[in-house]
């Protein structure tokens, strides 16, 4: 690659990043500003959860078609539509009064939502080396989860100051930005287009043979299993939990929202990295961070009165590592998928956790209401009694999640064993690894000299 071909790859990915970095920022400020929202809409949790499961439904539901028309149409302008139509919903929001006219705003900021992420991957195969993509990858989901800072901090500093209005016209425009970053700055790729679009029956026939290709369901159920647990906490129930059950500071719950954010800042490079030293290991890191993360909810779910802001800290913690985790599920959609249909793959996967999102996140707020009306919850919908036993379902999830990868990852290591690919046992790996890593050691301490068994410098 070119320098100057470089240089103008990465000035296409920064657009494309700050794009999707916008569009986390649009999803998650409904989640900070849930109290709020509860008196201007006088909405009940139930209600108040459908605002956010209607975004994400229509967020699952546009995936794949979404993914076909990316592979058609391109990156560039489905990320400008998708920007057009979150500047609309928030716009809505801002001025709405009521619960059906708060859920068109939402809807508006699901289907502008849900074109950005896989457009913003679809650009990456066609300006970077295969070598580069998994950590850029990560880069762009860490970077575009920053958004949920500016749903925290800023967002809720104009909310609390100004008012919601003011603070939801502020969010709008920033989407406004994002359509003019790529207009001027994003292609599609380096060379022109040739103008030939599929047909309609060849898009069916990609659509299918992506379902069909094992890697694609693994990622899939992969993203199912490790990105709902952290989009469920931070887009909805995580800043209510936290204030009015766990009765932490405002500001306290900011900076574990905080954290969050920091942690996958952190994680994303590493496991970009592992990724990419250690592809047929990428399921077994993914069932990793699952254990993790139901070992959190237990932790704190079982704790004897409210857990102390440590626990709460490990548990951010644990949810925080899904994040950048899920995104080795769209590493399965890539490298089992030929390019032409990767945005087509990148949509199958990316319903899996938004999918689990949008389930879990209701089925929660119908359990905190079903607990107030029964009276287990003493007049308080969100006491703690009753958000412990609501926020325990998703351990339901989590297990659907984990016994699927299992049986799709037989049929995965089937397919690669035909293609004379074997992934030998987990042990026999992590010895091999050891033995690596000791003759790296080894030959850093006691370089050999040139012409003595080694090629010496050059």
């Amino acid at each position: 690659m070119s320098g100057s071909r470089n240089h103008r790859a990465y000035v296409v990915w920064a657009a494309g990043v700050c794009a999707y970095l916008i569009a986390v920022t649009q999803r998650t400020t409904f989640g900070v500003a849930g109290i709020e929202a509860t008196e201007r809409f006088d909405a009940t949790a139930s209600q108040l959860a459908v605002f956010t499961v209607v975004q994400l439904l229509v967020y699952a539901a546009l995936q794949i078609p979404v993914g076909v028309l990316v592979d058609r149409w391109g990156p560039r302008a489905l990320i400008m539509t998708g920007a057009l139509l979150m500047m609309l919903g928030q716009l809505q929001l801002a001025f709405a009064d009521s619960v059906g006219a708060g859920i068109v705003g939402r809807l508006l900021v699901g289907a502008g939502d849900a074109t950005t992420f896989i457009s913003v991957l679809r650009l990456l195969p066609a300006w970077f080396e295969p070598r580069r993509i998994p950590v850029l990858t990560q880069w762009t989901g860490i970077i575009g989860q920053l958004g949920q800072i500016m749903s925290v901090v800023p967002f809720v500093a104009v909310l609390s100051t100004f008012g919601w209005t003011p603070a939801f016209l502020a969010a709008s425009s920033l989407s406004l930005l994002a359509f003019v970053l790529a207009l001027a700055l994003i292609r599609d790729s380096p060379q022109r287009k040739s103008g030939v679009v599929p047909t309609l029956r060849q898009t069916g026939v990609s659509l299918a043979e992506a379902w069909r290709q094992p890697g694609t369901r693994l990622g899939l159920w992969s993203h199912f299993t490790i990105q709902f647990p952290g989009t469920v906490f931070v887009l909805m129930w995580g800043y209510p939990y936290l204030v009015s059950a766990e009765g932490v500071e405002e500001g306290a719950a900011s900076a574990l929202m905080t954290l969050f954010v920091a942690v996958g800042i952190i994680c994303g490079p590493i496991l970009g990295r592992y990724v990419a030293r250690h592809p047929l290991r990428r399921s077994t890191m993914v069932l990793a961070i699952a254990g993790a993360i139901t070992v959190g909810w237990l932790l704190v779910l079982l704790h004897a009165g409210p857990a102390p802001y440590w626990l709460l800290a490990v548990l951010v913690v644990a949810l925080a590592i899904g994040g950048p985790g899920s995104m080795i599920a769209f590493d399965f959609a890539r490298t089992f998928n030929p390019s032409t249909r990767v945005g087509t793959a990148t949509g199958i996967v990316n319903i899996g956790g938004f999918a689990a999102s949008l389930v879990s996140m209701y089925v929660i707020g119908v359990v905190l209401d079903l607990l107030l009306a029964s009276g287990f919850s003493e007049g308080r919908l969100y006491s703690l009694a009753s958000f412990r036993l609501a926020l325990a379902t998703q351990l339901v999830f989590l297990a659907l999640g984990v016994g699927a990868m299992l049986v799709v990852r037989r049929r995965v290591r089937r397919q690669l064993a035909d293609q004379g690919v074997v992934v030998p046992p987990i042990r026999q790996a992590v010895a091999r690894e050891r033995a690596r890593r000791r003759q790296e050691k080894a030959l850093r301490r006691f370089p050999e000299p040139p012409g003595r068994g080694g090629p010496g410098p050059s």
